[in-house]
């Protein structure tokens, strides 16, 4: 079984799925392979330079992933532009590491922040959705990024609205409260669905 996990911008998702993976799943980042897609000398950064100019580039020459992410949440045709094409290079590198970790482990995790976005989730089984209260996931982006109010309504803005992912899903957690209790529900969830399906 494949499990995506998503949700909206801050709301726990790379935390819940770290405690599956304590639980016994494998983990295959979307944001990992994101990273991977871009690293210097791919094709894909060759592109986005083409694209954007070199001023998305650090003095090491790697992607500056927060300059980037400040000029597209901004400008949604550059953010369109960008999404055409990391899209398709993280979708053919996650179909290839989830086909190959689908042989090896019983439940593998497929934390994907776009997955409704980026229509992935034809590459997974179930979907898990984190949400969080409004007020806590604005608050929770403006501490991570360092970013204003006004930002982080950007940011959240750019993605479906996480009652649409709500909606979309097999599986709601909301991770408004503490660890603590984030850990509890997400081990409910286990025992009592996903092992059960079969997967332990």
């Amino acid at each position: 079984m494949i499990l995506g996990v998503t949700g909206g911008i801050a709301s726990g998702k790379s935390t819940a799925a770290a405690f599956l993976e304590e639980l016994g799943a494998h983990v295959i980042s979307a944001d990992q392979i994101a990273r991977e897609v871009v690293e210097p000398g791919s094709e894909v950064l060759v592109q986005l330079v083409q694209m954007f100019g070199t001023q998305i580039l650090t003095r090491d020459k790697t992607l500056d992933r927060k300059g980037l992410g400040a000029m597209v949440f901004a400008d949604p045709n550059a953010r369109a532009r960008l999404e055409a094409v990391m899209h398709p290079a993280i979708a053919e590198l996650s179909q290839h590491r989830l086909k190959a970790a689908a042989h090896k482990y019983p439940l593998v995790v497929y934390e994907a922040p776009l997955l409704f976005e980026a229509n992935a989730q034809e590459r997974v089984d179930k979907v898990l959705c984190i949400t969080v209260d409004p007020e806590i996931q604005l608050q929770r982006v403006q501490e991570r990024d360092d970013c204003s109010e006004t930002e982080a309504q950007e940011r959240i803005a750019a993605q479906m609205p996480q009652c649409k992912k709500a909606e979309l899903s097999d599986y709601v957690v909301d991770n408004s409260a503490d660890l603590d209790a984030l850990r509890e529900q997400i081990s409910n969830l286990w025992y009592t669905e996903l092992v059960c399906s079969g997967t332990g």
